[in-house]
């Protein structure tokens, strides 16, 4: 169990610098362009190991809808969305806010998937509020002002969740790595005509720097670590690996301190405490269903 969490762990932390080396990339890349991208090298990446295994597997005629909106909403919308809230919000605030996710996800669950609804989730989903205003409105200043960015990372956050719901459901009649693998294909053809509309003025980087690290954090970022997380995921119960997740904004702070030089302030981690209270508050769900 020791390698299992070893493995969960570093997929946390992963995901979690992937909030500071978005904002980085967003400086050279206009976010249509960039999401574009990276989800071409993810499919390059998914279909070289497809042909690696041999293990090709088609898709129903039944799931292909279920497919193509997975890959509009849960990848194409929530990609862009993250690159185009990280152009001006903060890279730990917005990993705070997305650290929501599960509570959200529960409550998408009990609505269409229809499992119980807890008091616990209730009375997290009430601290993780606490924090998220915390971050966001103290951390911000005295009056009620959301950053323009932050509202695409709260798009971000909610099209995330309905991925995991859509996921979930698909799962039990597709292979999960064929859904990734088709999903992420209708994401990046969907992609292609929105990174010349959507973005004014196009910027692409014509440093390799810049494009090593493109193509890297897409392939470990979102083909590496979800594969790894996927296959450990299975070993220990899902509560447990969901609270892991969670330490998300954690790893942003401390790369946001690292590679932005962006210090640490109280408000963040008061904030951060109340939403991963909340967060394991919600996820322990075993008493009391309303």
């Amino acid at each position: 169990m020791l390698k299992v969490y070893s493995w969960l762990t570093f997929c946390v932390v992963v995901w979690g610098s992937n909030f500071v080396f978005g904002k980085i990339l967003v400086e050279d890349f206009s976010p249509g362009l960039l999401t574009s991208l990276r989800l071409l090298f993810i499919v390059v990446f998914l279909v070289g190991l497809t042909s690696y295994s041999k293990n090709f597997k088609r898709v129903n005629k039944s799931d292909v809808l279920s497919i193509v909106l997975l890959g509009v909403i849960g990848v194409f919308i929530n990609q862009w969305s993250f690159f185009k809230g990280l152009q001006t919000a903060d890279p730990t605030t917005s990993a705070i806010i997305l650290a929501m996710t599960p509570i959200l996800t529960g409550l998408l669950a009990a609505l269409f998937l229809k499992e119980k609804l807890t008091v616990r989730m209730l009375m997290g989903s009430i601290l993780a509020i606490i924090g998220i205003y915390c971050v966001v409105v103290i951390g911000g200043g005295s009056s009620l002002h959301f950053d323009k960015g932050l509202m695409w990372i709260v798009v971000t956050m909610i099209t995330f969740a309905i991925m995991i719901i859509m996921t979930r459901v698909l799962s039990q009649r597709v292979d999960p790595f064929t859904i990734t693998l088709y999903s992420n294909l209708v994401g990046f053809i969907v992609s292609i005509p929105f990174a010349f509309s959507l973005d004014t003025p196009l910027r692409m980087s014509s440093n390799m720097t810049d494009w090593a690290l493109l193509i890297g954090t897409a392939v470990v970022v979102h083909g590496i670590a979800t594969l790894i997380w996927n296959n450990n995921i299975r070993h220990v119960d899902a509560s447990k690996a969901s609270v892991l997740s969670n330490l998300e904004p954690f790893v942003a702070m401390i790369m946001g301190l690292i590679l932005l030089s962006k210090p640490i302030t109280g408000v963040e981690i008061l904030g951060s405490l109340f939403i991963l209270a909340g967060v394991m508050l919600s996820t322990y769900q075993r008493t009391i269903a309303i």
